[in-house]
């Protein structure tokens, strides 16, 4: 399974004409990348007990994370600060 996500646009980017491939890999795990490479540059790996949470849907769950992810990555790279009003709890 393939999926491929148009980059973020505009020139402050850090990879502003490429393309981004969603990839489930043969041992289950789902791997981001440029399409253009064969390096990871984020790879989810769901547990068994989570696969089994998520009735088999674990691949959609994961290209919903990671399509959220350059969302927040390209806002951020265009200047868009994070709102942070009260602490971070990262859970």
């Amino acid at each position: 399974m393939t999926d491929i996500i148009p980059a973020f646009r505009g020139e402050q980017t850090f990879m502003p004409t490429s393309f981004l491939e969603i990839v489930e890999l043969p041992d289950g795990r789902i791997e981001l990348r440029r399409a253009e490479d064969e390096g990871s540059l984020v790879i989810l790996d769901f547990s068994e007990d989570a696969k089994v949470f998520l009735q088999g849907q674990h691949v959609e769950v994961a290209k919903a994370m990671l399509s959220v992810g350059v969302q927040m990555a390209g806002r951020l790279a265009e200047g868009e600060p994070e709102k942070e009003d009260g602490p971070r709890v990262l859970h």
